[in-house]
């Protein structure tokens, strides 16, 4: 069983470093990069949609790994859901998944906000600025809500398994 939980804690650790690494990366690498090699605010917008769309080919698996090791990993509290709060430890990973759930439902909106109709009117040349300005501050802001709460859960996870709660 040792053997089998370092495996899923292991597969657990890739996915969590390509959904977290690879939304740092979008963010501090790859937009400044398209940011200054666009000459227009829907040029930018258009190449970030599909930069988002080929990273969700690889973060939906991954997003969707994470959860399901991450259920694996807590099974423990799954047989005893009272045990969340009867610990420092329960309550540190009912935060977690708190913010597990959150991450979700920003995902699931961002997600949905960059949807073919919205990529097909962009690159089209017919969005209109007010409307790419309307795109890319909702990119902007949902990708930061991710990301703060993807590093907080990594805190959170360092902090669990340090057993120092």
């Amino acid at each position: 069983m040792a053997v089998a939980d370092g495996l899923v804690t292991w597969v657990h650790l890739i996915c969590a470093s390509i959904w977290v690494g690879g939304s740092i990366f979008i963010a501090a690498v790859a937009v400044p990069v398209l940011r200054s090699h666009t000459k227009s605010t829907e040029e930018l917008v258009g190449l970030m949609v599909k930069l988002g769309r080929q990273f969700n080919k690889i973060t939906m698996p991954a997003f969707a790994i994470l959860i399901v090791s991450g259920i694996y990993n807590s099974r423990a509290f799954i047989s005893q859901p009272a045990a969340l709060l009867d610990s420092g430890y329960g309550i540190l990973l009912l935060i977690k998944i708190i913010l597990v759930l959150a991450t979700v439902g920003a995902y699931v909106v961002h997600v949905k906000t960059l949807n073919a109709e919205m990529e097909r009117k962009i690159l089209s040349g017919n969005a209109g600025n007010l409307y790419i300005q309307s795109v890319r501050s909702k990119i902007i802001h949902l990708g930061r809500i991710i990301v703060i709460l993807s590093v907080i859960i990594l805190l959170i996870a360092a902090l669990l398994d340090s057993g120092g709660v």
